[in-house]
């Protein structure tokens, strides 16, 4: 028995147990979580490594570890939320909350087409530095001011950061509540589910330390070298923020979720559970609808986006959604199999063709136990 690995593990998930010590044996891992929900119902949770780099702090069932754009998928199920309370709609012009925003040739751009990283506003084309996203209206008002990137509609070029200050920015519009409040109130808070965009003060104790492993930033001068460079300019995404505290307590709805894995699992779990629920089963299958599939320009690869969550995943089940994090972390759901699941790392790493192979072993493992 692997002596780092701590938790429960339903006998019928035995195999994700296995495959979790082995990330750690095999070197890959240094600190994280994965659980799994079936049905609502938790069959996996389990905890391992450590919470700092210097291996001083042992990982816990309470840990935090920034989960970067695993965020998106929160943000996505939020924004779902206030589309079937009537206060938003995937088809209408996101000016039509946000006048502002209409601004430089704008006025018909969708909310739809926001989240599915198609409307031309991948990052900003003046200069921002860190202290103006982290500040939210600097950025807000830069993006409201701009003209689009391409022509919106035109093409799917991931939005890494601007996303979420966009999709934000039109729920609170509406809402009058920020993002992270939203969150916190109508997602975290009901389900139990310890997930965070700005983080409280009095969940410091608990942030475990982000370690930049080989080839995890590889892809920020990839996409600074390809023809739509600007989700990676203005400011550059420093895969150490996290570490940083002005970091965590900003709300950063693109890429600052604070998480341990079964609070991201409970989050998917519940959207494809028989049981209580937050928001409506075809309110679900709504957002998580197909939007775009094509290259995405910057990455030089495939992409297929719903309206916030990313699609086609080959490691998952056919009709799955959810989103991935910048250096390993994943959440997902899988409708036909009632599965909630997430991943959670310190550990930073990018791999030649793509696919994490700690996060390929996990989700391989679960399915094989299916």
């Amino acid at each position: 028995m692997n002596p780092i690995i701590a938790g429960t593990t339903d006998p019928r998930f035995a195999l994700v147990r296995e495959a979790f010590a082995s990330n750690f044996a095999s070197g890959l891992e240094h600190g994280g979580g994965v659980a799994v929900l079936l049905n609502g119902q938790p069959v996996v949770e389990l905890w391992g490594g450590h919470a700092d780099a210097a291996k001083t702090r042992p990982w816990r069932q309470d840990t935090l570890i920034n989960v970067w754009s695993c965020t998106k998928g929160v943000v996505a199920l939020a924004v779902a939320m206030l589309v079937e309370r009537g206060k938003l709609d995937y088809a209408a012009p996101v000016a039509r909350w946000w006048p502002e925003f209409a601004a430089n040739g704008k006025a018909a751009i969708t909310l739809e087409q926001v989240l599915s990283h198609q409307s031309g506003l991948n990052g900003l084309a003046v200069p921002m530095d860190e202290a103006g996203l982290l500040a939210w209206t600097p950025y807000v008002e830069a993006l409201a001011a701009m003209a689009p990137l391409w022509e919106p509609g035109s093409r799917a070029v991931y939005h890494a950061l601007s996303f979420g200050h966009l999709a934000g920015e039109i729920l609170r519009r509406v809402e009058g509540r920020s993002i992270g409040r939203f969150v916190a109130e109508e997602i975290a808070g009901p389900l139990g589910a310890d997930f965070f965009i700005g983080l409280p003060e009095r969940e410091e104790h608990r942030v475990a330390e982000m370690i930049e492993g080989p080839k995890a930033s590889d892809w920020v001068p990839a996409v600074l070298a390809s023809p739509f460079p600007h989700a990676c300019a203005n400011p550059t995404p420093m895969a150490l923020a996290p570490n940083h505290r002005a970091f965590r307590a900003a709300e950063v709805p693109g890429g600052n979720g604070q998480a341990t894995a079964l609070g991201l699992a409970k989050i998917y779990g519940m959207m494809v559970a028989d049981g209580a629920r937050i928001i409506a089963r075809e309110t679900v299958a709504e957002a998580a609808r197909p939007r775009v599939r094509g290259i995405d320009e910057s990455f030089g690869s495939p992409t297929a986006f719903a309206a916030g969550f990313q699609i086609d995943n080959p490691l998952t089940g056919k009709g799955s959604f959810g989103h991935s994090g910048w250096g390993g972390s994943y959440g997902f759901a899988d409708p036909a199999a009632r599965l909630g699941f997430a991943y959670v790392t310190n550990r930073m790493l990018g791999f030649d063709d793509g696919i994490d192979l700690r996060r390929k072993a996990l989700v391989d493992a679960v399915y094989a136990c299916l």
